[in-house]
C-alpha cells in the first residue's frame, strides 16, 4: 500500500467522516464501491479489496452501537454493588440459594411481526401494525436465575406485571425446583431491580413478600440493584439474550408455544431453562394494607436499607 494511495483515500474519506471529538470516535457513511469509485476518479484504479485493506489500516471497523453508557450514575452505585458482591458469596458459600430476577419484555399474542431471521420455505406474512385490539393476549415472562446452580425457571403470565405476580412466580419455582435443589435452604437471597414488579419502595411489594414468606416458611433478603444498573442483574446477560436467540423471527401464536420455544433454551456453559404457565388474572391499582406495619416483620439492613431488607416469616402464619 503506498503512502500516496493511503493519502488519497484519507482526502476522500475526509469530507464525509464524522464522530464525537469528545471520544475521538470517528466514523464515515460512504460504502466500500463509493470509496473505491471516488479514489478511481483521481486516477488510481482500485477495487473493494483495496478499499477493505484502506478502512483496516486507518482503523475503520464496521461496528455497531453498544448500549455500555449509564444514563445517569446514583452516587450510592459502588457501595451497593460492593454490598452485593458480598451478600451473594456468603449466601452462595452457606450453599443457600441466590436468585436474580426479573421480567423480560411482554409479548402480544398474534400475527405480529417479530426481529429475526429463520430458514423458510415461504415467505411468512404477517400484520403491518401491531394494533394491540388485534391481539389474542399477551404472554408475560417472568424469570428468576438460580445463580449457583446456574439453572433458570421463566414462568409465562397472561394477565399484568405485578407485584403479586412476582410473588407468585417465585413461589411456583420453589415448589417446583428450588426445594429440591436447595432442601437445607432457610433463607432466600433475591437479586432484583428497584422498579417494575419489583419497585424498591414499595409497600405493596413488601406487603406480598411478607405474604410469600409466611407460604415458604422462608427467610427472603432482597437487594435492589442502583437506578440505571438494571443491564447489570445476572439474569439481563446470562439467561435472557439466550432466551431471545431461541425465540427470534418465531410469530407467538400463543403461550403453549411461547413455553415451548423458550424451553430450548441452551448455552455452550450448560444453562438449563424451565418453563411453566400462570394462567391467573391479576388485580391492577391494588393499595398496601391500612395496618401493613402491623403484621410486616422487616429488618432493613444498616447500609442503604430502601435497598436492602429483610422479610422474615410470621410463626403464626
Amino acid at each position: 500500500m503506498t503512502p500516496e494511495l493511503s493519502t488519497t483515500f484519507l482526502d476522500v474519506v475526509r469530507e464525509h467522516t464524522a464522530g464525537c471529538p469528545q471520544h475521538a470516535i470517528r466514523w464515515t457513511h460512504l460504502r466500500q464501491p463509493e470509496i473505491a469509485r471516488r479514489i478511481s476518479a483521481t486516477g488510481t484504479p482500485v477495487s473493494c479489496r483495496i478499499v477493505r485493506q484502506l478502512l483496516k489500516q486507518h482503523g475503520f471497523v464496521r461496528r455497531q452501537a453498544q448500549k455500555k453508557t449509564s444514563f445517569k450514575q446514583h452516587p450510592e452505585r459502588n457501595p451497593q454493588f460492593e454490598n452485593i458482591t458480598a451478600l451473594k458469596a456468603a449466601y452462595l458459600a452457606a450453599g443457600q440459594p441466590v436468585l436474580s430476577m426479573d421480567t423480560k419484555k411482554k409479548e402480544m399474542l398474534g400475527n405480529f411481526y417479530r426481529n429475526g431471521t429463520l430458514y423458510t420455505r415461504e415467505t411468512l406474512a404477517v400484520l403491518d401494525h401491531d394494533f394491540p385490539s388485534y391481539s389474542e393476549g399477551k404472554v408475560v415472562p417472568h424469570g428468576l436465575y438460580d445463580i449457583g446452580l446456574n439453572k433458570a425457571h421463566v414462568n409465562l403470565g397472561t394477565s399484568h406485571d405485578t407485584t403479586q405476580f412476582a410473588c407468585d412466580s417465585v413461589e411456583r419455582w420453589w415448589s417446583l425446583h428450588g426445594r429440591h435443589d436447595h432442601p437445607n435452604a432457610d433463607k432466600i437471597l433475591i437479586l432484583c431491580d428497584g422498579g417494575g414488579s419489583n419497585p424498591s419502595r414499595s409497600p405493596l411489594f413488601q406487603q406480598d413478600l411478607q405474604a410469600l414468606a409466611n407460604r415458604l416458611k422462608l427467610e427472603i433478603r432482597i437487594a435492589h440493584f442502583p437506578p440505571y444498573c438494571s443491564k447489570h442483574n445476572p439474569i439481563e446477560h446470562r439467561v435472557f439474550p439466550h432466551v431471545t436467540r431461541a425465540c427470534e423471527g418465531v410469530v407467538f401464536e400463543s403461550v403453549p408455544l411461547v413455553k415451548q420455544l423458550i424451553e430450548r433454551t441452551q448455552t455452550r456453559t450448560g444453562l438449563q431453562v424451565t418453563v411453566d404457565i400462570i394462567d391467573r388474572v391479576y388485580e391492577t391499582g391494588r393499595k398496601a394494607a391500612l395496618d401493613l406495619k402491623a403484621s410486616l416483620r422487616i429488618v432493613a439492613d444498616a447500609l442503604l436499607p430502601p435497598w436492602n431488607y429483610t422479610i422474615l416469616p410470621n410463626s403464626t402464619a
